[in-house]
């Protein structure tokens, strides 16, 4: 028997490094002859850019960057070979790096991502991909794109900073020193969103709201994303609003889009790709996969959907071990899945249920091993 075990973090409780250790330990108990091997999978949100690196024993490098309020944080990112960087967002522009008293998608700013960027341009990298979940910014990507050599100015000529409230001042984008070593680099970003850059379903009114926004806030930055967008299509002829993902990560997928010529794929997809997940499935006998919930979400771009879907492609049977169900949950066996199992095993409340994780986790790996062993003794 040989098993690989590709699961997601469980959000608050198990990583996915923590995942593989716990179904290893099961698994020999009940197989003491089996093969396991155990890779972490993350679907392009928070925790990509470390999932990948371990994933294919990559290396962290470490940058001092601007946080979203342009004070001074180390960041990292990693470096996978000698022309492929992975770098994500939150690291360095994330939504948990503001403090809650001083979340307002104004005065945020995705500077910070651009120097990680401009980094990995120094050191030769010419293929980077971009996880851009979990941003704090609302500046439809003009700190990053300004880090690269982009100015922003405003009537007066005076350029902008590249934070949400200069949106509506924006009057001419200069970007004859844009950075020039991008045009020989490959970008892919990590984007599961189709939103718009501008509208009722666009950047401003989506996401907004949870960065710290009122609606006196996110009216105006509506309108400086209107602004934004125009003078886009003025100078570069491009419309985001017409382009599914240019409103992710507050606009930044625009920004990369338009100025970078970045291609948006599927976080999920790009990481399986990342890792080279389909050479893990040689010879596997059991693929087990997993979340903390799962539901009709989960067939959207998730870990449980895209293992397996490349599961199912190759013929190799995969379950999923979650935390729990949720509506829709059964729609996952349409991606490979054949069966899921929970970790909750009675009445418990969520406190308890996240306090006692590791040992619900491991109980429920060995319900599972022992539920595959009852199948080979009675010929299935």
């Amino acid at each position: 028997m040989k098993f690989l075990f590709a699961s997601d973090s469980f959000k608050g409780t198990l990583s996915s490094e923590a995942t593989g250790r716990i179904l290893t330990r099961a698994a020999k108990e009940v197989f003491p002859s089996c093969s396991c091997e155990s890779i972490p999978v993350a679907d392009g949100g928070e925790g990509t850019a470390e999932a990948v690196i371990k994933a294919v024993q990559g290396e962290k490098l470490y940058v001092e960057v601007s946080d979203p309020l342009m004070q001074n944080r180390t960041a990292y990112y990693g470096k996978l070979d000698e022309n492929r960087a992975v770098i994500e967002m939150a690291l360095a522009s994330g939504y948990a790096l503001v403090p809650s008293e001083k979340k307002n998608p104004l005065y945020t700013s995705s500077y910070g991502t651009g120097e990680l960027i401009r980094d990995a341009l120094d050191r030769g990298f010419r293929d980077i991909t971009i996880a851009i979940g979990g941003s704090a910014t609302n500046d439809g990507g003009m700190g990053c794109m300004r880090a690269l050599g982009v100015r922003f100015l405003d009537r007066e000529g005076r350029e902008l900073m590249g934070n949400g409230s200069d949106l509506e001042y924006l009057a001419e984008i200069d970007d004859s020193e844009l950075d020039s070593r991008l045009a020989d680099t490959r970008f892919t970003v990590m984007c599961d969103v189709t939103n718009p850059l501008c509208g009722e379903h666009g950047a401003t009114y989506t996401f907004g709201l949870q960065k710290g926004g009122t609606p006196e806030i996110l009216e105006r930055l509506e309108r400086g994303m209107e602004n934004y967008r125009d003078i886009l299509i003025r100078t570069y002829g491009i419309n985001p609003d017409t382009i599914p993902g240019s409103g992710a990560a507050g606009g930044l997928g625009a920004a990369l889009l338009v100025f970078l010529r970045a291609e948006l794929r599927s976080g999920i997809e790009t990481v399986l790709d990342l890792i080279g997940f389909d050479s893990w499935l040689e010879g596997v006998s059991l693929v087990v996969t997993g979340e903390g919930c799962t539901d009709w979400q989960s067939c959207y771009g998730k870990v449980v959907q895209g293992v397996g879907d490349r599961c199912l492609r190759r013929r190799v049977p995969a379950v999923a071990l979650v935390g729990g169900m949720g509506e829709g949950a059964e729609q996952i066996y349409e991606h490979g899945i054949l069966s899921i199992l929970t970790t909750v095993n009675g009445f418990m409340s969520a406190e308890d249920a996240f306090a006692n994780a590791e040992t619900l986790y491991y109980q429920a790996a060995l319900r599972l091993f022992r539920l595959l062993k009852a199948g080979q003794k009675i010929g299935l």
